[in-house]
């Protein structure tokens, strides 16, 4: 039986939830960000008004009042857009009980095995993408009546190209790309289209003279896997529908494969004591929020936005996994230390604990470092956390941290801002 994928995307997610407990701004140009007078955060959604002023996901505040001057900022608030899309799920689970979610504005529906109840009660000649249609549209009529919002749908029979005709039309829209049509539909468009073509990949292709998804489809596999090695022939698969990845059960659960926190500093940072401060805050929060969770990290990521805007990201693979406030800090400051010259100030800073083992793993001792002083360390940070779940995080602070009282006050754990994952690679 062939396969009948949904992707469903809620449009404008945050902007468009904001909007409906805002009846206020109807008609306004918003934006889902932070404080812009104090330079926090960056624009995560903003309603399709902004946007059609030129207003795009990612960029900073400032960037986006420059392009629409009276644009209305709104913070950001996760547990109300974390409580539509639970209830947008439960409507997909009405029709489905493989539900894979792709951030929590999007979700994957295989329909593959309820399609054929549905087509032989009602229409047994239908075919599985003309019944997944209908799906859609009653899906899409359900989200607008019950949440009040509206979703953009894809239908298809893989992952990829679901996802392409969630994206194609846009905003409360369905696409069905089958194997009739989707040379038509997808192969004309760019290759940067095609999910996993990134903005390191897309000029790699261009130098071969391959601009379009087609190229990708029509290449050589060979030519591919030179240029880009196995990622190339996975994009020669998808821009041919060759996908056969599953949708996930709706109970399943990927365990987390990295903790971070970034954030838009309040004022330009410009020496290396600057720097420090704000990394000591952010690794103060990722490490807390490593051990509340039971998990160590192997390698520390950093990620540098100056006020030019270049922005670079890197790695750094530990000796010993931890979750210690001081050598995730001294990883990262490390990191900072051998990347960056200081040609401009820097605007913003991220910490990131990747490639997460638990706790409890064993590790093997190392002759140079004292175990004793790694385990107190590590009780020290347990009292710390201790402190500041009774009594908040400016209840005790290091030391070093007084030397600015602007910098000081960044609260990273209590203010987590979030970003889009693409904020960490580039």
């Amino acid at each position: 039986m062939d396969r009948v994928i949904l992707h469903s995307d809620c449009n404008c997610f945050y902007a468009s939830v904001e909007m409906l407990h805002r009846p206020e701004l109807a008609g306004k140009p918003l934006a889902v960000g932070g404080d812009p007078e104090a330079r926090h955060g960056i624009v995560l959604t903003a309603n399709y008004i902004a946007k059609r002023m030129g207003v795009k996901t990612g960029s900073a505040l400032w960037q986006a009042k420059q392009a629409c001057p009276d644009i209305v900022f709104v913070p950001p608030r996760m547990d109300l857009y974390l409580r539509f899309s639970a209830m947008a799920r439960e409507i997909y689970a009405e029709y489905s009980d493989r539900i894979e979610p792709f951030g929590c504005d999007e979700s994957w529906i295989d329909l593959t095995r309820s399609i054929g109840m549905r087509r032989s009660e009602r229409d047994p000649l239908r075919s599985g993408l003309e019944e997944g249609y209908h799906v859609a549209r009653e899906i899409s009529s359900r989200i607008k009546k019950e949440l009040g919002i509206t979703v953009s749908i894809g239908v298809s029979w893989n992952k990829i190209f679901a996802k392409f005709g969630s994206d194609y039309k846009k905003p409360d829209a369905i696409t069905v790309i089958s194997p009739d049509n989707y040379r038509d539909i997808v192969w004309p468009l760019p290759a940067s289209d095609l999910l996993m073509v990134g903005r390191r990949t897309a000029p790699k292709l261009a130098r071969i003279g391959i601009h379009t998804i087609g190229g990708i489809a029509t290449a050589e596999p060979d030519i591919l896997q030179s240029l880009l090695g196995k990622m190339g022939l996975i994009l020669h698969a998808f821009a041919n529908g060759q996908d056969s990845s599953p949708v996930t059960h709706e109970d399943y659960r990927a365990p987390a494969k990295s903790i971070g926190n970034s954030t838009t500093t309040p004022r330009d940072l410009e020496t290396d004591l600057d720097v420090q401060i704000i990394l000591m805050a952010l690794s103060e929060s990722v490490s807390a929020r490593l051990r509340k969770h039971g998990f160590k990290c192997r390698t520390v990521e950093i990620s540098v936005r100056d006020n030019g805007l270049y922005h670079f990201s890197r790695q750094k693979k530990l000796s010993s996994p931890t979750n210690i406030t001081d050598e995730i800090m001294q990883a990262a400051f490390t990191l900072f230390r051998k990347n960056y010259s200081w040609e401009h100030p820097i605007r913003s800073l991220g910490v990131r604990g990747t490639d997460l083992v638990t706790e409890d793993i064993p590790v093997q001792l190392d002759l140079f470092h004292s175990e004793q002083m790694r385990e107190r360390r590590g009780k020290l940070d347990r009292a710390i956390d201790d402190i500041r779940g009774r009594f908040g995080y400016f209840s005790v602070q290091k030391a070093f941290m007084y030397q600015d009282p602007l910098l000081m006050d960044l609260d990273a754990k209590g203010n987590h801002i979030v970003h889009p994952a693409a904020y960490f690679h580039g």
